[in-house]
């Protein structure tokens, strides 16, 4: 509804810019939200700039040649010294409350657009997913979800490393060890993979075993490949199991040994070698990408012949490039070096780059973590914890339910909560996670919103048992005249350019923040505003319809955040 609202703004203050005998790019237009209106332009500050005159009398001079046609959502322009003020109009509150009632859970989406490849998660299968790893996993869903509801068709893969140095030593260590099949398998890999990286730190010689298997899959020794697609396929079910608790799910889970025996690793390191770039380092063949920023050389292919991840992930971005019209990964802080030279090497060779969205880590109160010292607390751990803290709380505020309501509400407020305090944080910033802080319903986290969520619920699930409330009847979005009524309407009518700036931008914490404000909208609407006992029948069931829209809306929200919205907490 509001990206409507601003494209009549658009045109009405083009129109409004002419009239007055002046002209201005649309992308000098200036909009931006207001606390003194509903979209307010900084066009004339550019306008001054252009034609030397006072900004504040610029304003004026367009507002006073603005036309608002009829049916328009725009009610009113002021002008407010230099700015130009646009405010909505009765048919804007009235038409959102109807259209989020017929559109229901597809209110907010957009038109269908591109196809986008999304990779995400990719985290070596040598042990469980840790803390670390699910904000890659959690920022990558919510961005997949976002698109969608903007309108592209997103396909979701996952990145397998099966033949790296560390996929070499989990082989390694699974024929020196025993694993420990009664664990979650990716447990039990994990188990196997830290005791051999004691017994490489003590006898260095072993890594002369490591790299002869390394090369043994790069030539195609059966045996050695089965042995490394056993150990993979063992931690990818335990991860797999994982991701799906957080509510994960991708397309599609593609092995880097797929290039290599295709010949597309081949291939790429021809053409890169055509370009005249590359040069031998130390016997190691290197691309020189010096005129695109990158003192670092970048290292394609090793002294022994073999490849390394990064010319394994070459081809596969060249694979993925064929597929679709955007490629969009999620990497780790750590990854800001490799994956520029990655989208230069690409562009050197003119294949189509990823657009990259970079996260910094996230940690426990803690400290840091590595599976290959074993110091980490996995992602099952965290969630244990987490959901048996939430079914403490549930069982204090609600002791009459089931064992089984308890344990559904508390596996359902304990995954928000990770998965919101960990998503509401922009991908750029470091975060440390506290789990006993993002259950705090206090907080407005997760369970803030998702208590709201079931408060609406429960609100017009007892107006049906009053007989106070007929979802089909009539309503008249009019009578919703309150402080609180509107601003609740306006912010439910931001949703769709909520999607769309974080569709534009990648970033998801700005759905995230919205949630909230949203959440805080219909608390306060509920706070002052009488529904059910409103004396007068048709506000009654004007309102009710308004916490129907708020319902629906906050779950949108929620679903689109990967977070279940629960009817009863």
């Amino acid at each position: 509804m509001f990206l409507e609202l601003k494209a009549q703004a658009t045109s009405i203050l083009k129109d409004a810019i002419q009239k007055a005998g002046l002209e201005i790019e649309d992308s000098e237009l200036y909009f931006e939200t207001s606390s003194y209106a509903d979209l307010a332009s900084r066009a004339a500050f550019r306008l001054a700039g252009l034609y030397k005159q006072n900004p504040k009398e610029l304003a004026t001079r367009i507002v006073s040649a603005v036309e608002i046609p009829d049916g328009s959502y725009i009610g009113e322009v002021s002008a407010s010294g230099p700015y130009i003020n646009f405010h909505a109009s009765r048919l804007y509150l009235d038409r959102t409350v109807t259209t989020v009632l017929e559109k229901e859970e597809k209110f907010g989406c957009g038109a269908p657009k591109d196809k986008i490849l999304l990779e995400h998660t990719s985290a070596n299968p040598n042990g469980p997913l840790h803390v670390g790893h699910i904000r890659n996993s959690i920022i990558g869903d919510t961005l997949a979800r976002i698109l969608r509801r903007a309108g592209y068709n997103v396909e979701v893969q996952y990145y397998v490393n099966d033949m790296g140095r560390q996929i070499a030593v989990v082989s390694w260590a699974c024929e020196r060890f025993e694993l420990d099949l009664s664990k979650k398998p990716d447990s039990a890999i994990a188990d196997v993979y830290i005791k051999a990286n004691v017994e490489l730190d003590k006898n260095p010689e072993y890594v002369k075993e490591i790299d002869a298997l390394m090369e043994k899959v790069e030539v195609g020794d059966v045996r050695t490949i089965d042995s490394f697609n056993n150990a993979v396929s063992l931690a990818i079910s335990g991860i797999k199991e994982t991701l799906l608790r957080l509510n994960v799910v991708h397309d599609k889970f593609v092995n880097e040994s797929t290039f290599l025996k295709s010949g597309a690793v081949h291939d790429i390191v021809e053409r890169i070698k055509a370009t005249g770039r590359t040069k031998t380092d130390k016997g190691a063949l290197v691309v020189d990408l010096s005129d695109y920023g990158f003192k670092k050389t970048l290292v394609i292919q090793r002294s022994n012949g073999t490849s390394l991840y990064t010319t394994r992930d070459l081809a596969y971005h060249e694979w993925k490039a064929g597929q679709v019209d955007r490629i969009i990964d999620v990497f780790g802080a750590d990854h800001k070096l490799i994956s520029g030279q990655l989208r230069a090497t690409l562009n050197a060779i003119g294949i189509k780059e990823p657009e990259v969205v970079i996260f910094e880590f996230v940690s426990l109160p803690e400290g840091s973590m590595s599976t290959r010292r074993g110091q980490f607390i996995s992602a099952d751990d965290l969630f244990d914890r987490v959901t048996e803290a939430a079914l403490e709380q549930v069982e204090t505020r609600r002791p009459e339910t089931s064992c089984e309501f308890k344990k559904q509400v508390a596996e359902m407020v304990g995954i928000g909560a990770v998965r919101y305090d960990i998503v509401r944080v922009s991908p750029e910033k470091s975060t440390v996670f506290n789990w006993k802080e993002a259950l705090d319903f206090e907080k407005q986290g997760a369970p803030y919103i998702q208590y709201s969520h079931a408060r609406a619920c429960s609100i017009l699930e007892k107006a049906k048992e009053e007989a106070a409330w007929d979802p089909s009847a009539k309503i008249e979005p009019s009578l919703l005249v309150e402080d609180t009524e509107i601003d609740l309407i306006k912010k439910m009518a931001l949703f769709d350019s909520i999607i769309d700036l974080a569709a534009r931008e990648l970033k998801p914490h700005v759905l995230a923040i919205y949630a909230r404000e949203l959440a805080d909208a219909f608390n306060q609407f509920y706070r002052f505003v009488p529904v059910i006992a409103a004396e007068d029948e048709k506000t009654r069931v004007s309102r009710l319809a308004l916490v129907n829209c708020a319902r629906i809306v906050l779950a949108n929200s929620l679903d689109t955040l990967g977070i279940a919205a629960p009817e009863s907490m």
